[in-house]
């Protein structure tokens, strides 16, 4: 009832709007009369929702720019004023503005989990592809250690980012059949203009943003701009969580019929990764509470006891690593975006060169905390007779000063992790458009796509430390001579493979936009992709770094043996999209789509499928299939605009991965299927006040796969939604703006079968802006401002749920922002 209640009144809701919007201009004419009318107004409020209406996209068009409400797909747009109004917290954060779409940012600045419209996913952003001016910045959407966003660093260097969910997306570019994010650089125009910025904020926050853009010479123009930023973070370390910055710019020449873009972005930043931290769980998981002593909203077990960690690689190997690195980025971007009119023939070249260290130094959790005195009776358990003629009877365990630790304390095992990432690829896509018969524009295009992931990998390396914020780490001893924890170290390396990648992918596409009348246009489109994978991956075999028995904690460490195991693997896969737009007005339309796409196996599928044969086995490891089809209404006017969209999905044949905490890798596949409602509705009662929601209801299931079959598809909420109300108040010729977001973030399961439950949250933002003049503007926002206690991931280590003391990632606590910036 309650479903069938929700739906009946989206619809109803659209049917009003619709005959509203059919009401209010039945004519052509009329509409032009109106819309001059508002564009008159003398209203900053008309003349953003002028813009709003003008909105041309370029993601997922075939050819040149469309209308956003004149588009048959569901898309997001936001310019700059929104993204800063947003106060996304990293890159990941801005999908917070686009529904269907969910994301755990509370990582920090990389290392997101994204999950989209009921897209079946359980870590990072498989269904996720980043793209800077049109082109895929890492042809691959997701690798273990490695998601789109993590590449992609927010400036003042961006003009608007476009968000396109399934559409055309799976015939175009990489083939995306989830959420495609594409970020548009600022581009020099004929008059000057440059800012810089000074922030500062919660955890220390230093931050300067600089631009500069403008003409060059005649038919030249060009930008220039980056950030510097150091900061503690909302979870002080100890230690700067974020240290680094970019720098962009851009060269435009305008040629006779069309322009070239030259791009290029340096990046060096340095970000610390949260992961669990101790938490009381009660009520089946319903009720999340402090764990005693431990800040969820601001601490993390990291210190600076642990920052600098070594790794036992093997007999006389040991390497150093620095907890401040983090999941950092270094990497450069170069890309030339072509446009030309030859002819008849419209001609677009879109390329891109990426080359970049996505290395991860990182804490993982284990098991759930425990007391001291529990794990000391669990080490003499285990190694009490671990020395002949030898039995321990006690346990003796001290800090690194050799303090006595209480057998009260609660402590945790935490692993510190290190791997090595270098990727790096080249894409390139040519189309070629042509009107061939009178309103039938036909485009023919490829993508071609080169790309490497180099891997090192040390796993595992488990360290015991208080269960406490900034926590201590502790050694155990026996009386039998057994050296249980060394250093805090208490677990060896349980996995590290040495890995080389190779990836090549060859797609053609044709599609046709057919303008049937003045009202109704269609698109259809077709696609022939071909993927190949090379991999090399170490063999593995276990040993004792130091050939002594009784130092435990390093017995049975994984190391490469020195040979390879050499896995390849070609797929080929066809896609296709079809959808249709119908003009109620000129600025009111409905649409439908439908299309089928697909994701080829990734690197990671082949290391752990392990074998030629397993590769090879298409029941083992197929290639996904995707399935969607929507319908919605779009409309944008003085009063109010309203995206609102149906979905249904359906996939075959996703492979899941989840990593546990001793190094064992759960593989499994199933499908899923799922609908749902978006919606994203403004609405402007009066003058200068703006009323927005945005959110989404989903049901999506998995199927397929007995052990899943009928579960809810994890990590993903039934409702999500915002409210953000906004209200401009002119002073003289200056402007104070308010504005504030509620949000709501529904029940959830943190793992395929539905044992870890993760409770609903709800968050409250406030900001404000104070421009003083058009040169100088003032901004504040504040986040989660009642300190909700919101989780966004369970224990991804562990395969059940439970009660009492648990791990897991809350969100960030209290934080505050405020800047300055000056026009010129």
């Amino acid at each position: 009832m309650k479903k069938a209640f929700l739906l009946s009144s989206i619809s109803l809701a659209v049917l009003t709007l619709a005959s509203q919007a059919r009401a209010a201009a039945p004519q052509e004419a009329s509409q032009d009369a109106a819309t001059s009318q508002q564009a008159a107004a003398p209203s900053a409020q008309a003349d953003a929702v002028q813009a709003e209406i003008q909105q041309v996209v370029v993601t997922g068009v075939a050819s040149g720019g469309l209308r956003k409400i004149d588009s048959a797909f569901s898309i997001t747009t936001a310019n700059e004023e929104q993204l800063r109004q947003a106060a996304p917290s990293s890159t990941a954060d801005i999908l917070k503005l686009v529904p269907g779409v969910y994301a755990e940012a509370t990582g920090g600045q990389s290392g997101a989990n994204i999950e989209v419209r009921g897209f079946p996913s359980g870590s990072d952003s498989p269904f996720v592809s980043v793209q800077l001016m049109g082109n895929p910045i890492y042809p691959v959407s997701t690798l273990s250690f490695f998601e789109g966003s993590s590449a992609f660093r927010l400036d003042d260097t961006i003009e608007r980012v476009e968000v396109l969910r399934g559409g055309p997306s799976t015939i175009f570019s990489n083939g995306q059949p989830g959420a495609t994010m594409n970020f548009i650089l600022k581009q020099g125009t004929d008059t000057p203009e440059g800012s810089i910025r000074f922030s500062t904020g919660t955890g220390e926050l230093r931050r300067v943003d600089v631009f500069y853009g403008g003409k060059i010479a005649d038919g030249w123009y060009g930008t220039i701009g980056g950030f510097y930023r150091n900061t503690n973070g909302v979870r002080d370390a100890g230690f700067p969580s974020d240290k680094g910055g970019q720098i962009t710019g851009t060269l435009t020449r305008k040629l006779d019929g069309g322009e070239v873009t030259f791009y290029a972005r340096q990046t060096n930043d340095k970000n610390a990764f949260y992961t669990g931290v101790p938490l009381i769980s009660s009520n089946e998981g319903r009720t999340i509470s402090e764990f005693p002593g431990f800040d969820p909203l601001t601490g993390t077990l990291m210190s600076g006891e642990m920052r600098r960690f070594t790794v036992e690689a093997g007999p006389g190997r040991t390497l150093n690593y620095d907890l401040g690195d983090g999941r950092g980025l270094k990497s450069t971007v170069f890309g030339i975006d072509f446009m030309q009119k030859i002819g008849d023939w419209n001609v677009s070249n879109k390329f891109n060169y990426f080359d970049g260290d996505l290395n991860t130094i990182a804490m993982f959790t284990g098991n759930n905390p425990l007391s001291m005195g529990a794990y000391k009776a669990g080490a003499l358990s285990s190694y009490r007779n671990a020395v002949a003629g030898r039995t321990a009877t006690t346990a003796n365990a001290t800090y690194l000063d050799g303090t006595p630790v209480a057998d009260d304390q609660q402590v945790v095992q935490a692993g510190l992790w290190a791997v090595e990432k270098q990727l790096q690829s080249a894409t390139d896509e040519i189309r070629v458009s042509r009107e061939w018969i009178k309103d039938n524009t036909v485009t023919i295009g490829g993508y071609f796509a080169n790309y490497s992931s180099d891997d090192v990998w040390f796993l595992g390396n488990s360290h015991l430390m208080t269960a406490v914020p900034n926590a201590r780490l502790i050694d155990v001893r026996l009386d039998n001579g057994v050296i249980v924890s060394n250093q805090g170290k208490e677990g060896p390396v349980n996995y590290a493979p040495v890995a080389s990648y190779d990836g090549s992918n060859t797609a053609v596409f044709i599609a046709n936009e057919w303008k049937v009348n003045d009202r109704i246009r269609v698109d259809g489109g077709i696609r022939r992709e071909r993927q190949k994978l090379d991999a090399t991956v170490s063999n593995l075999a276990t040993g004792d770094t130091d050939n002594n028995p009784l130092t435990v904690y390093n017995n049975g460490t994984s190391m490469p043996t020195g040979s390879n195991t050499a896995l390849t693997r070609t797929d080929s896969a066809n896609s296709f999209t079809i959808g249709g737009n119908f003009k109620l007005s000129r600025d009111a339309s409905v649409f439908a789509r439908a299309n089928t796409g697909h994701t080829f196996v990734a690197f990671d599928d082949l290391r752990n499928a392990g074998t030629q044969a397993n590769v090879n086995d298409r029941n083992f490891l197929p290639t996904p299939k995707i399935k969607q089809m929507e319908v919605g209404f779009k409309t944008a006017t003085q009063l109010y605009s309203a995206y609102i969209n149906y979905f249904h999905t359906e996939f075959d044949g996703i492979s899941f991965q989840q990593l546990l905490a001793d190094g064992t890798v759960l593989y499994s596949t199933s499908g899923s299927k799922g609908n749902g409602v978006e919606v994203e509705l403004a609405l402007r009662p009066v003058r200068d006040l703006t009323l927005t929601l945005t959110g989404d209801w989903q049901d999506s299931e998995y199927k397929d796969n007995p052990v899943t079959a009928g579960k809810k598809v994890q990590r993903q909420p039934k409702l999500q939604y915002r409210f953000t109300p906004s209200y401009r108040i002119p002073v003289g010729d200056n402007e104070l703006k308010l504005y504030g977001t509620y949000t709501y973030i529904g029940e959830r399961w943190a793992d395929q079968a539905n044992q870890q439950y993760l409770p609903s949250y709800k968050t409250f933002d406030l900001g404000a802006v104070f421009r003083l003049g058009e040169k100088i503007e003032f901004r504040v926002n504040g986040t989660n401002l009642s300190n909700e206690l919101g989780l966004t991931e369970g224990n991804s280590r562990l395969t059940t749920g439970g009660t009492g003391p648990i791990n897991a990632r809350p969100l960030f606590g209290r934080t505050w922002e405020a800047s300055v910036m000056y026009r010129f």
